[in-house]
């Protein structure tokens, strides 16, 4: 249970964004719980989360395409820390394809992942949030990892578009109503960022103009340090070059 230290969730934190952020957290002094599909490697970094910095660190094997499995992680967090500060939800999953004949399938299991899995969490843990908000100066934050192609359109990205679209409207909705008692929502948006997910697009957009991994992880570790009594609807991180409103 709690240690009275802050206490963070964070999903598909088995590498890259996830892995930077969870951490950035442990090192600020956060207790966690981290999820993703890949077992081992979440070992592997729950035991560097608490041999470096001495957090304690629930780990959660879950597919967040699976209803089941995400309310299990709700299940696991709750029985581990029994508090909840911080809750990020980075899982996600990317695809590109022209709209005109992109698998509706493919769009089903995107939008499970990316924001269905986000609303069922959030739902979940939002008495532990709600908690936080009550009784800290930093209050409750739920921080989405969204994408600039949820504000501007992008060829190839509709389906993946409108599910980050959903997302950030989903946290502005959350904040409407929660704000008041403690509770606020984030989508950050960055553009195309330099993990394994964009490695395919080597060809296209260079990789020494994409955003470095470190940065969106102290995006993300930068809103938990402000108190409840601001909010952040959106936090935008652009790449260089002459158009700032693409991915």
């Amino acid at each position: 249970m709690s240690t009275g230290r802050p206490v963070a969730l964070v999903t598909g934190a088995s590498r890259g964004i996830g892995e930077a952020v969870a951490v950035r957290l442990a090192a600020a002094g956060h207790d966690l719980t981290i999820s993703a599909r890949g077992a081992d490697a979440l070992a592997s970094l729950a035991s560097r989360l608490r041999d470096e910095y001495g957090s304690q660190v629930a780990v959660c094997v879950t597919d967040m395409s699976a209803e089941d499995d995400v309310r299990r992680l709700a299940a696991t967090h709750r029985e581990a820390h029994g508090r909840l500060d911080v809750l990020v939800l980075n899982a996600g999953m990317g695809a590109i394809g022209r709209f005109a004949d992109y698998p509706v399938r493919r769009f089903d299991k995107m939008f499970a992942i990316n924001v269905r899995s986000a609303y069922v969490l959030g739902q979940e843990l939002l008495p532990l949030l709600r908690e936080a908000g009550a009784a800290t100066e930093r209050g409750g934050k739920i921080i989405a990892v969204a994408s600039m192609t949820g504000l501007a359109g992008e060829p190839l990205n509709s389906a993946y578009g409108a599910t980050k679209a959903a997302l950030i409207s989903w946290c502005a909705a959350v904040t409407t109503e929660e704000s008041l008692g403690g509770v606020v929502a984030t989508a950050v948006c960055p553009g195309y960022v330099a993990t394994a997910m964009t490695e395919g697009l080597a060809d296209s957009v260079p990789l020494d103009t994409m955003i470095p991994v470190d940065d969106v992880a102290e995006a993300v570790a930068s809103l938990t340090r402000l108190s409840r009594r601001t909010v952040v609807p959106t936090f935008v991180l652009a790449r260089p070059g002459r158009h700032t409103w693409r991915a």
